[in-house]
């Protein structure tokens, strides 16, 4: 007869097992979402740092950090190559069309505004500002930044950006005893975070004060 622990470890996934599936579907997940915008990255790595938490390596949420910083900043250099593509073209691109799909009128004259006043430093900002990065992105592509300057302000932006919802899981996963505990609150923090700006922008849209007479 086999033994109990040996037959649930024939059975279940190793924590080993677990981090060599988990880390690449992160990267991959994370790449995807800085291409094509609709994918809620900050929830993964949320969720990811909550699993990590939990979890008995040491170097867990280091690996989460790693992995999501680096393939949102590759994720972002392939699409501002893509976008610079599109400029340089006669007839453009269709990433170059997402992107200017995705950057309202008003939110990139912000974008071009505060980039004109505070140059790198504004990348960093819009990584961490819900539906921030994709305007001051196309900012940059206006202003015909290289793609080496974007990547310089970029890669603080990307860092600061995984930090930010690395420590909204490490909360998540602190607070709650069970891990799906605290992936459903990161997960809804973080939802909640996106969606309040734009919540905002309608209550102001709607005030008397905001009306055109």
């Amino acid at each position: 007869m086999i033994p109990l622990a040996a037959s649930a470890t024939t059975v279940l996934p190793t924590e080993s097992t677990q981090q060599a599936l988990g880390y690449p579907s992160l990267f991959l997940l994370v790449l995807i979402g800085a291409l094509v915008p609709v994918v809620p990255t900050g929830a993964l790595v949320s969720s990811a740092a909550v699993v990590a938490v939990h979890q008995t390596a040491p170097l867990s949420l280091v690996m989460v950090f790693g992995t999501a910083s680096l393939a949102a900043f590759l994720g972002d250099a392939a699409l501002y190559w893509l976008g610079r593509r599109g400029l340089k073209s006669k007839n453009g691109s269709r990433w170059l069309e997402a992107i200017r799909a995705r950057a309202p009128e008003d939110r990139l004259a912000q974008a071009q505004e505060k980039l004109a006043e505070h140059g790198v430093a504004v990348l960093v900002l819009s990584r961490l500002v819900p539906a921030g990065r994709i305007p001051v992105m196309l900012a940059c592509l206006l202003a015909k930044w290289p793609l080496r300057r974007f990547s310089r302000g970029n890669l603080p932006a990307c860092l600061a950006w995984a930090v930010t919802y690395q420590l909204i899981g490490i909360l998540g996963g602190s607070l709650f005893r069970e891990p799906w505990e605290g992936v459903v609150a990161a997960v809804a923090l973080t939802v909640l975070l996106g969606a309040a700006p734009s919540a905002w922008r309608r209550l102001r849209r709607a005030s008397p004060a905001h009306r055109p007479n």
